[in-house]
């Protein structure tokens, strides 16, 4: 054997070795790569493992208490393995057919679905502009008729040995810039407040706020300019009733402001739902993606 066959064998023997060596390098990746499963039970050829199992288990639970979990998933998850690999066996063709179409259905309406909102939540102008609201509004003024009472309101709810109850009553009757300084400088000792009295809230709402008004006593004391004290064992409620509207009473702009805006924004997003479907179609007609062939009689 010469110096040149030499050669050559040592440098077969070095390619084998860097060959060899890349492919355990290669798989041993290939196996650190694989995640290992640990199965904790099986029905047939359905494994349960468990990483299935990370969500039910709080951190807070004892030993005891997350064991019997596990095992009563467990085993509600082999009964219903047994019992679907039964009715795949045991249901008609037809049937098992059927099902299998709502499941693609459902699985297709979920992905476009999702996909869809994410388009709507990318491209989406959720700015409704005052001028938006307001035509709407004029437009549409009889279709938003109160289904309930709304009252504008201001009220005091003090300690039952509050000592400047009369004098709190006539500024809150009273309401003047100074007045609204005062009761504002003394607030800390209300035990509720509200002095904004442009909002409009229903009267169940204020019937909620202040426990001496019901149901059976609200006539009396919620009528507009009303000034009303009422007494229980928690507290003295001082109010004063701004205005009032009634059931059937068109409702005023800013107290379904958030309906109409809602309004607009889902008829913007179904519009903007129609456009894209026709640009969808007509970008796949264009690429030849999407084709509709002749029907024979």
């Amino acid at each position: 054997m010469d110096f040149c066959e030499i050669k050559l064998e040592k440098i077969s023997i070095f390619l084998m070795s860097v060959v060899l060596l890349c492919t355990f390098i290669s798989c041993d990746s290939l196996f650190n790569k694989k995640e290992d499963k640990i199965p904790v039970a099986r029905v047939g050829e359905t494994y349960l493992y468990k990483e299935d199992l990370k969500e039910l288990l709080l951190t807070n639970m004892s030993k005891e208490d997350s064991t019997s979990l596990v095992n009563n998933y467990i085993n509600n998850w082999a009964y219903k393995q047994l019992l679907l690999s039964k009715a795949k066996i045991n249901l008609p063709e037809e049937k098992l057919e059927y099902f299998e179409q709502l499941v693609s259905n459902y699985r297709t309406d979920l992905y476009t679905g999702a996909y869809k909102e994410a388009l709507v939540l990318q491209s989406h102008d959720t700015a409704i502009t005052r001028t938006q609201l307001t035509e709407f509004y004029e437009r549409e003024k009889e279709n938003f008729k109160l289904k309930e009472r709304i009252i504008q309101l201001r009220f005091v709810e003090l300690p039952t040995q509050y000592l400047d109850k009369d004098l709190v009553a006539n500024k809150l009757r009273n309401f003047k810039e100074a007045d609204k300084r005062y009761l504002d400088s003394i607030s800390v000792q209300f035990r509720k407040v509200n002095f904004n009295d442009s909002i409009w809230v229903s009267a169940f709402r204020v019937m909620e706020e202040i426990a001496p008004l019901t149901t059976e006593n609200q006539d009396k004391y919620l009528k507009k300019s009303q000034f009303f004290e009422l007494q229980d064992s928690l507290g003295v409620y001082l109010g004063k009733v701004n205005d009032m509207l009634e059931i059937n009473d068109i409702a005023p702009l800013t107290y379904i402001e958030p309906t109409i805006k809602q309004l607009l924004l889902n008829r913007r997003k179904l519009d903007y739902m129609k456009k894209l479907e026709v640009e969808v179609m007509d970008e796949a007609i264009k690429e030849k993606e999407f084709e509709v062939y002749e029907q024979g009689n």
